[in-house]
């Protein structure tokens, strides 16, 4: 009766305006985030007590195509790009003014999980006795997920010059992006790859990352249309497959660990590949996707993950680890704590996903108070705040 109350609720507050197909879209694209990372990520034991990252991606390269599902971050960058063309467009004031609101609700749930990770990680191994090396193997997964706030944050500070593009250009304004990528690729994986200094590949950052979000803004400036969305759809798969057949690229859209090349960091080809084979699928199911969650019992779960997108991405990698740690004095536990190199491991992942779940909504009852703006907080307590991320920030980058 009272789920029967929100979902009521929520339908009555939603706008007759809402784009319901777009904030279905980003819902799917931040899901994809935690389940990917809990499915393949997994913990080996070391004789001292100590986690360390492992992947049964490494033992099983038949589970690449469950990355190519997961990998929804063209998603999130193409609907990331529509939703602040239309914030953007709806704007009265200087452009300042609106970067500053959507940067701070960026930044806000980042300087959340790192300042109370900076307290966590002297507490957990004083305290607890937590080894250091698992507290360096839990700071490298917390953090991983925060590149993209990175990212974003950049994207976002340059809508308005994709707005520019996509009124000039339309659907093309994302053809340079593709073809710069393309040429880095062709350097760094060419016949002259030895040649090529390793840093090359970081050019690859924004251009790749850009190329999903710069699809949204022209999207959202009417300029795509359903043939482009064929087009984009078609094209992306055909390149996609070429890449794996002829190229060399990597099956798996995530690192491997022990694998020397990753599609990921920084993106490939084959990832711009799949974003624009993603975003013509969006384009083409947007009526349907619309029809579908008009039904109020759909629509209701979208708009509470829309509204914790934040805290999802940057506490989910926590509450696996808060049931890794615990797990990890008892020795190998299956599916959470031990090689990932048999089917049973698999199996057993899949059983503790429900609790990963459980624990990060526990954790977001309390996390997501850090995506609210801070009204209350004082100066001297954000400084604080601030001080505490930098030196996390400082710890995790410093294992690299």
């Amino acid at each position: 009766m009272r789920t029967h109350r929100v979902v009521e609720r929520i339908e009555s507050a939603t706008p007759a305006h809402r784009d319901r197909a777009i904030d279905g879209l980003r819902a799917l694209a931040l899901l994809a985030v935690p389940t990917g990372h809990w499915l393949l990520g997994g913990f080996t034991l070391s004789p001292d007590g100590a986690l360390h990252n492992a992947s049964p991606l490494s033992a099983f390269g038949g589970l690449a195509p469950v990355s190519w599902i997961l990998q929804m971050l063209g998603i999130f960058f193409l609907v990331g790009g529509y939703a602040s063309v239309l914030s953007y467009r709806r704007h009265e004031g200087p452009t300042s003014a609106w970067l500053k609101g959507r940067l701070a609700r960026l930044g806000r749930p980042v300087l959340g999980v790192t300042a109370v990770w900076a307290v966590l990680l002297p507490l957990l191994h004083h305290g607890f006795g937590v080894p250091e090396a698992t507290l360096r193997t839990a700071s490298t997964l917390v953090i991983q997920p925060l590149w993209f706030v990175g990212v974003y944050t950049v994207v976002t500070a340059l809508t308005p010059y994709c707005v520019r593009a996509a009124r000039r250009l339309g659907v093309w304004a994302a053809a340079p992006l593709l073809g710069s990528v393309a040429a880095v690729d062709l350097l760094r994986y060419g016949p002259y790859a030895e040649t090529v200094p390793s840093w090359l590949s970081v050019l690859n950052v924004l251009p790749g990352w850009l190329f999903a979000y710069q699809l949204g803004a022209s999207w959202a400036e009417r300029r795509v249309t359903r043939r482009h969305a064929w087009g984009l759809l078609l094209g992306g798969a055909a390149l996609f497959a070429a890449l794996l057949l002829w190229c060399g690229y990597p099956t798996s859209m995530v690192g491997v660990p022990g694998e020397a090349r990753t599609n990921s960091h920084p993106p490939s080809l084959l990832v711009l590949a799949l974003a624009a084979a993603q975003s013509g699928a969006a384009v083409l199911l947007r009526e349907r996707l619309r029809r579908l969650l008009a039904r109020p019992a759909l629509w209701a779960p979208v708009v509470v993950v829309n509204l914790s997108a934040m805290t999802v991405l940057c506490w989910h990698q926590t509450a696996m680890v808060a049931a890794a740690i615990p797990a990890s004095y008892a020795g190998e536990v299956p599916g959470l704590v031990g090689a990932p190199d048999s089917a049973g491991w698999i199996l057993a992942r899949l059983a503790w996903m429900p609790v990963f779940a459980g624990l990060l909504v526990l954790i977001g009852r309390y996390a997501r108070g850090f995506e609210s703006p801070w009204t209350r907080a004082g100066t001297a307590r954000r400084a604080a705040a601030g001080v505490l991320a930098a030196g996390f920030a400082v710890f995790a980058l410093g294992l690299a």
